[in-house]
């Protein structure tokens, strides 16, 4: 019998790579810092901007000497899926954890949404899901465990309320519930299938964080009177639970959906 692990040495991640799309973005950066600050080499992967994403990984943390890279890939391209996840492996070494939080997103409400639009909008799942199986294969060949984080959304749980953007802005896309109502039941997909193999998949859903910098003051004011914490989060905030996803510390949980919204989903 082995000693039992302490919670220190749980939520370490000294050793480990986590690659994090999407990571220089509002929450992303959140993300990755977290993941850093526990230890991980962290590949910091931008669709676009690789200077943007090299900006980041050069002021991450690094606690324990570890290095941290960066990488283009889009979600949205199956072939850069596959190149993006290649070159993190190729600087990194090795890929153990993958957060899966890059978003394009759409605009449209369901009263001017068309049919392309909303089809391409659920393209980020498809790349959720071959970056997935990226990652299983990647650790399955090398007989190591994995750890496959999807953020969701509490929009992926509930309706929102329409007199919150009345007025204000267009209604929440009908494209973006359907896009993460769908992440959170492959998470429960993937799960099943990958739990035999040491990888786990889990969701982690933010709730209400919305960036002050772009959006309405309004909006912000409305939002706040339906939350029963009567105030939005920030993104350090969803530091713990994506740690907790992300290590031993969760070593059994799997298909599992954590929403940190500030109880939105409990009224």
């Amino acid at each position: 019998m082995t000693a039992e692990p302490t919670v220190t040495e749980l939520f370490n991640l000294q050793g480990r790579v986590a690659l994090v799309t999407g990571a220089a973005g509002y929450l992303g950066t959140a993300f990755a810092t977290a993941l850093a600050e526990a230890g991980a080499s962290v590949v910091v992967a931008s669709s676009s901007d690789r200077d943007r994403a090299q900006a980041l990984a050069d002021r991450l943390p690094s606690p324990h000497g570890a290095s941290h890279f960066s990488v283009l890939l889009d979600q949205m391209e199956e072939a850069s899926c596959e190149s993006g996840f290649a070159a993190a492996v190729e600087q990194a070494g090795r890929v153990d954890i993958l957060v899966n939080n890059g978003h394009e997103g759409c605009g449209r409400d369901l009263t001017q949404v068309t049919h392309a639009e909303f089809a391409r909008h659920q393209q980020n799942n498809a790349g959720y899901f071959v970056l997935a199986r990226l990652l299983h294969a990647h650790v399955t060949a090398a007989g190591r465990a994995g750890s496959v984080i999807l953020v969701g959304s509490m929009y992926g749980q509930v309706g929102s309320y329409p007199d919150t953007y009345d007025g204000v802005c267009a209604a929440s896309p009908v494209s973006y519930h359907a896009l993460k109502g769908g992440v959170i039941h492959m998470t429960r997909h993937l799960a099943v299938y990958w739990a035999k193999d040491g990888v786990r998949v889990n969701c982690l859903s933010p709730g209400p964080f919305p960036n002050g910098e772009k959006v309405a003051p309004e909006l912000v004011r409305r939002l706040n009177k339906k939350s029963p914490m009567g105030r939005m989060g920030s993104p350090h905030e969803l530091k713990g639970a994506l740690l907790f996803l992300a290590s031993d510390a969760a070593s059994y949980v799997t298909g599992q959906n954590l929403t940190v919204d500030g109880g939105w989903t409990a009224w």
